[in-house]
């Protein structure tokens, strides 16, 4: 692989992976306000947040970390305004105190207080905070990415302004670049160096937050269930999709753990990484070969979402999942056609999983999600892959990957707004 193009994937990686605290909607949500009140200079006397359809959807169900156990937008917004640190990126509310929590309830018991309102268009991720006080006017907005802000205005007079592109130092984030072929060429001649901090706390940070949910109750217990009925006993695929889910279980119902996250996801960041951790225990593998099997995972995964977009209709699990079977393969000796023929099986049985919003029932997807990608592996192991001409498959493994995005990304559209019509229904 050529040095410009291996630099990418590590820009990349080092730009996708990074902490965040709780479910990365409302915690953005948060990380707008809190910018919001920054620019202020003082507490808010008014507020209006506007969310995209898929913000919204994924912050009704979700509840928002270091909160109390609140749920909401409105808590999200206003708990940002009051305790959020905007420095801290997605760790934005990892300050938070109980005399914070309490000063948000007391904000809202005001209706009035904090308004959310419905951004309508074609953009998937949008966040918009307006904030009034002692006769100024601040407006904060972050598109495409969860802490990218594209425009601010005080007292109507643009302040700041990027475009949606970004960049990491020198290095152009061409994701572009991205395909399996070069993911696992990438891999072969990985620099352990350039990739260990952050492979490292993706493996502590996420085995941390797992073991919670593991140890505790949160949520439907989707992970402390599947170890349970499985018994003590119970084999390496079933401690994967449990160890993942487990973290699931805890974040998703407010556990104030960071997580790493990929493609905006912290769920999608601990699918990936969690089968890597128990199949390498499982296999003594080495830590060379553990950071090349996660360093595919994530690549993997981020390749598919390029053609899908960070939120939609499509369950991004699926796109976690699959970049996890595909490091597990990796990992079990497999190299450009197994790995291919297990992304192909992975995505073409369970590719059309739907994205209902954030919430505790996220861990049962990522369970299931797993066992599809394992399976989509273990039958390419016996042999088996689905043919060109069936359903989504195509006759190589880039143009699958970009039928199933197209599906998800054009095709779900209209699935999209049932969902969020059907959740916002009283």
């Amino acid at each position: 692989m050529d040095e410009r193009k291996y630099a990418a994937y590590v820009a990349i990686l080092k730009h996708e992976l990074v902490p965040a605290l709780g479910c990365t909607e409302p915690i953005a949500i948060a990380y707008c306000s809190a910018k919001a009140r920054e620019v202020l200079g003082c507490l808010p006397e008014k507020i209006t947040i506007g969310c995209s359809g898929n913000i919204i959807k994924n912050v009704m169900g979700v509840t928002v970390p270091n909160s109390g156990g609140l749920k909401g937008i409105d808590v999200a917004t206003v708990l940002g305004i009051v305790g959020g640190k905007p420095e801290m990126l997605l760790e934005v509310l990892s300050a938070v105190t109980s005399e914070d929590i309490e000063k948000t309830k007391e904000l809202l018991k005001d209706p009035l207080y904090c308004s959310c309102t419905l951004v309508q268009g074609d953009d998937n991720l949008i966040i918009v905070c307006e904030v009034e006080a002692q006769g100024h006017k601040v407006l904060v907005e972050i598109k495409n990415r969860h802490t990218h802000i594209t425009r601010i205005e005080k007292d109507g007079k643009l302040i700041f302004s990027q475009a949606l592109e970004e960049n990491v130092g020198e290095v152009d984030l061409d994701y572009s670049l991205l395909n399996i072929q070069d993911i696992i060429s990438f891999a072969d001649c990985l620099r352990l160096e350039d990739v260990e901090e952050i492979l490292g706390k993706q493996i502590a940070f996420n085995s941390e937050i797992s073991r919670e949910g593991l140890s505790n109750s949160w949520g439907a217990n989707v992970g402390r269930s599947l170890l349970k009925t499985n018994g003590e006993n119970s084999d390496v695929r079933t401690k994967a999709r449990a160890a993942a889910a487990a973290g699931s279980d805890a974040r998703m119902s407010g556990c104030a753990k960071p997580v790493i996250i990929n493609s905006g996801s912290g769920n999608q960041g601990i699918t990936l990484t969690m089968p890597i951790v128990e199949y390498a225990k499982e296999l003594k593998a080495p830590r060379e070969t553990v950071l090349k099997a996660l360093a595919i995972a994530n690549l993997v995964a981020i390749h598919q979402k390029q053609y899908i977009g960070d939120l939609s209709a499509y369950c991004g699990v699926v796109c976690a999942a699959t970049g996890s079977a595909s490091g597990v393969a990796y990992m079990l000796g497999g190299r450009y056609e197994e790995i291919s023929n297990t992304i192909t099986n992975s995505i073409c049985t369970v590719g059309g999983m739907i994205c209902d919003g954030a919430k505790p029932s996220c861990a049962a997807k990522i369970s299931i999600a797993l066992e599809a990608a394992l399976n989509g592996y273990c039958i390419q192991d016996n042999g088996g892959v689905f043919k060109h001409g069936e359903g989504m498959v195509k006759r190589d493994v880039e143009s699958t990957i970009r039928s199933v995005g197209k599906m998800a990304q054009v095709g779900m559209h209209s699935t999209d707004v049932e969902i969020l019509k059907i959740m916002l229904e009283k």
